[in-house]
C-alpha cells in the first residue's frame, strides 16, 4: 500500500514538472527579435524616403525660393528676412510671440493663422510640434519663414487627433513678432491685467502665464 502511494506521488510530481515545462515552452516569442527590428527599421526608412520625395517635389516646384536643409531633417525658406544687425534668436528662458498657419504639402490650409492667434510660447519649456520647437530658434524678431516638416518632425503616426492625419508631412509658415525674457512677459501680462495664452501640444491655445 505504501509502495502504491509512493508510485502515485512520483507520477504526480513528474506530471507537474512536465506541465510546467510545457507552459514555459508555450511563451510567445519576443517581438524585439532581430527580424522584427529590421522590418521596423525598413518600414521607417521607406516612410521617410517617401515623405522626403514629396518635399523635394515641393521645393523643385517653388523655383523662386531658396530652401535651406537642416541637420534635423526639415527644410525652410525665408518669406521675410531681417535686415537688422541684431542677432537675437529665441532661447530657453525667453517667451516667443508668433503667428503661424499650417498647410499640407499641396498648399491646402489645415489651420489658418487667424484661428491660431495668438501664440505665446515659453521656449523649450512647453510641448509643441518638434519641428516648430527647433525652427523657432532659428528666427529673429520680424522674420517670417516657411518650414517643410516630414511627419516625424510634426505629429508623427497619430496626427493631432483633429485635422492633421497620421504620418502627414506639413508646410508651416511662422511669423515671429517678438521675443522677451520670461520675467518681462509676465510683467507685461500683469500690467495689462490679462491672462496671456500659451501654446500647447495641439495648435489650440489653452494655457496661461502664471502671475
Amino acid at each position: 500500500m505504501k509502495f502504491f502511494k509512493l508510485i502515485l506521488s512520483v507520477t504526480a510530481g513528474a506530471l507537474l514538472i512536465t506541465g510546467c515545462t510545457q507552459q514555459q515552452a508555450r511563451k510567445p516569442l519576443s517581438h524585439s527579435s532581430g527580424t522584427f527590428m529590421k522590418e521596423s527599421v525598413e518600414r521607417n526608412k521607406k516612410l521617410i524616403a517617401g515623405e522626403e520625395a514629396e518635399i523635394e517635389a515641393v521645393i523643385k516646384k517653388d523655383t523662386a525660393a531658396q530652401y535651406i536643409a537642416t541637420a534635423k531633417g526639415y527644410w525652410y525658406k525665408y518669406d521675410v528676412k531681417s535686415t537688422v544687425t541684431d542677432t537675437l534668436t529665441p532661447k530657453k528662458g525667453n517667451v516667443a510671440y508668433f503667428d503661424y498657419e499650417v498647410k499640407d504639402l499641396k498648399g491646402n490650409i489645415i489651420y489658418t493663422e487667424l484661428e491660431l492667434r495668438p501664440q505665446i510660447y515659453r521656449v523649450d519649456k512647453q510641448n509643441i510640434m518638434m519641428g516648430m520647437r527647433d525652427g523657432i530658434k532659428l528666427m529673429k524678431k520680424g522674420e517670417k519663414l516657411t518650414f517643410l516638416f516630414p511627419s516625424h518632425m510634426g505629429y508623427g503616426y497619430h496626427g493631432d487627433n483633429r485635422r492633421i492625419g497620421h504620418n502627414q508631412p506639413l508646410m508651416v509658415t511662422i511669423n515671429l513678432r517678438d521675443i522677451k525674457p520670461e520675467k518681462d512677459a509676465k510683467a507685461a501680462a500683469k500690467d495689462t491685467k490679462t491672462n496671456v495664452p500659451l501654446t500647447t501640444e495641439t495648435p489650440k491655445t489653452t494655457e496661461t502665464i502664471k502671475q
